[in-house]
């Protein structure tokens, strides 16, 4: 078989064509492909480790926040019992205090009502006896009381004090323009005599005397003279006595 040397050109020729056309029409935008996707999936891998390194920063900003979250809850738990242990202390102290006042105030309530208990029982006990004491002077009271009451005032006004015994004399003369005895009994010669003689010799007067009977003075006498009133009768002394009964 001979080669035939223009076939064979032919041939090569139509190669390299072939080789021209595939490069020109078909290697060159295939490359081009490759290069496209080749970019496109370094962009894809560049954007993934953009985004693994930005998701990497928020875990790690979000792990930081979490810490500090967690370090401001204790310090807010830690603040938040403190403000309640001293709530609690202070209400508690609170509590204490006014459980004492109350205490106070109903230790204070017992004792008043003690003390008015106290009072009352011998507020009754003295008006009883008050009681007792008038029916027992009104069953005693007679003429004999009387004559012994008048010795008992005609004995203190001769012992009185110089001052007070001028005082008297000075107001007596002052105010006085008749001496009036009130009795619960009628007063004989001898006594009137006596009480007139007494009271002018003490009192250093001439003033007139004016005699009345008064049977409610129980017994004994009583002396005004002026603006000054000498008492020595059971009724007075009564008085007197009740008055300090409702006093007390």
């Amino acid at each position: 078989m001979e080669l035939n040397w223009s076939t064979f050109l032919l041939e090569i020729i139509n190669f390299l064509i072939l080789v021209w056309i595939l490069k020109r029409f078909f290697y060159k935008p295939v490359l081009n492909v490759i290069a496209r996707r080749r970019r496109r999936i370094e962009k894809t891998l560049n954007d993934a480790k953009t985004l693994h390194e930005d998701a990497e920063a928020l875990r790690v900003q979000y792990e930081n926040r979490l810490a500090e979250w967690e370090k401001e809850r204790q310090t807010a738990q830690s603040s938040l019992d403190k403000e309640i242990e001293t709530e609690r202390t202070r209400r508690m102290e609170a509590l204490r205090t006014m459980l004492g006042e109350e205490r106070e105030k109903a230790r204070v309530i017992e004792q008043r009502a003690a003390e008015t208990s106290r009072l009352r029982a011998e507020e009754t006990a003295l008006a009883q006896g008050a009681q007792f004491s008038a029916r027992l002077l009104s069953l005693a009271a007679g003429p004999e009381l009387e004559h012994r009451l008048l010795d008992l005032l005609l004995k203190e006004l001769t012992s009185l004090p110089p001052e007070r015994l001028s005082a008297l004399r000075a107001a007596v003369g002052k105010t006085a323009d008749r001496i009036l005895v009130a009795s619960a009994y009628p007063l004989d010669d001898d006594t009137r005599l006596s009480l007139e003689r007494t009271l002018g010799s003490v009192l250093a007067v001439t003033t007139p005397f004016h005699y009345e009977q008064d049977k409610e003075l129980l017994a004994g006498l009583r002396v005004t003279m002026g603006s000054w009133v000498l008492r020595a009768n059971l009724q007075d002394e009564l008085k007197s006595f009740s008055e300090l009964v409702h006093e007390t």
